[in-house]
């Protein structure tokens, strides 16, 4: 090659060099996301509701980790240690409502809990795990708890002899045991004996104070002359259990518990359930209206007395406050907003309670299949 020449370019090489090139820019394109090129910037109320997300995420893990760091060195725990933790919790779900209002995308794939997506990330299932185990160590019955070897079919025959003792046929009977069942999964999580982590009034499998057991201790000798004349065995039951208890808080026999708690805030609303059942054929939603009894008693008593339940309207402030703080119209500011609901409106909001009811409404199959 001599001085101004242009140099002779070898074609080969050229081509090779260009495949190459080509090459490379391929794995960047396909080494992108998408989501660089296609995905619009956040509004401003959008960035705000992620940033709150993010904070109450952080705020329900740092709650949970120094409840564990407490637990694991056997550190003295604050009174009612479960109640941060209830309150973290709560405060996670209605940060992603809010985030899921905001952003519909964020919406993602249904979880093991049965939360509405909307108010739950799947991706925070161990979360949940960890703070329900949380709850059964600090719950866990004390060292005298008189527990039971049948607990589950302990709650179905009071219900049912209660309900028979009132005056109710057989199949109406059935169904009172059944409800007594999901009132216990919806305390306990049908756990017995349990203390109650966010309260130091109400304890015990169905989870009362000592003047509502007293109670139903008193309305329980008035009946059980009645019970022992169609059930003698269930009556030598009760016996037994009244000369176990001996001098412990009588909450923690598990049967006396049932017992006291079902003659003390049920039995007279046994009286209702045909004309729940006329109005609501589902199971599950006669569970939830027991259970509203439990929670809101004099409105949903005149709901059952009003002919048409379901559409029957709540809107007292207090009333409605009741039903928040046990989990309805409860997480996000658009459900927090509600000032007013109907008692269909009112059932559909009670998604937390929908998987206790289907394992009590299992557990209840079961026995009446093993008595069969």
């Amino acid at each position: 090659m001599h001085g101004g020449a242009t140099p002779i370019v070898n074609a080969a090489k050229l081509r090779a060099l260009a495949a190459l090139l080509a090459a490379a820019l391929a794995i960047v394109a396909f080494n992108t996301p998408p989501a660089a090129h296609a995905q619009p910037a956040l509004t401003a109320p959008q960035q705000d509701a992620l940033n709150r997300y993010n904070q109450a995420l952080a705020d329900f893990k740092a709650v949970l980790s120094q409840r564990r760091a407490q637990i694991t060195k056997k550190e003295p725990l604050p009174n009612l240690p479960g109640q941060a933790l209830y309150r973290a919790r709560n405060a996670l779900m209605s940060a992603y409502k809010d985030l899921t209002d905001a952003i519909p995308a964020r919406i993602g794939r249904p979880n093991k809990f049965r939360i509405p997506p909307a108010y739950f990330d799947a991706d925070n299932e161990p979360l949940i795990d960890e703070y329900l185990s949380l709850f059964a160590i600090m719950q866990a019955p004390p060292a005298g708890a008189q527990h039971s070897a049948t607990p589950f079919r302990d709650v179905v025959d009071l219900g049912t002899a209660i309900a028979r003792a009132r005056g109710l046929d057989e199949a109406t009977a059935n169904i009172a045991g059944r409800i007594s069942l999901g009132i216990f999964f919806a305390e306990t999580n049908g756990a017995q004996n349990i203390g109650n982590a966010r309260s130091n009034k109400y304890k015990g499998s169905f989870q009362t104070g000592v003047s509502e057991s007293q109670r139903g201790q008193r309305k329980w000798a008035a009946i059980k002359p009645q019970i022992t004349a169609f059930d003698p065995a269930l009556a030598a039951r009760d016996d037994m259990e009244e000369a176990r208890v001996g001098k412990i808080d009588r909450r923690y026999n598990h049967w006396i518990n049932v017992r006291n708690a079902l003659m003390n805030a049920h039995a007279e609303t046994f009286d209702y359930i045909p004309t729940v059942v006329a109005q609501f054929p589902d199971p599950v939603d006669q569970l939830k209206l027991f259970e509203l009894i439990q929670i809101v008693p004099a409105p949903t008593k005149s709901a059952i007395k009003s002919g048409n339940i379901a559409a029957y309207r709540v809107s007292d402030p207090q009333i409605m406050f009741y039903l928040r703080n046990n989990s309805m119209f409860n997480y996000g500011q658009a459900d927090r907003a509600k000032t007013s609901a109907t008692y269909r409106e009112i059932l559909d909001a009670m998604w937390l309670f929908n998987e206790k009811f289907e394992r009590a409404l299992s557990k209840y199959d079961e026995i009446k299949s093993q008595k069969n």
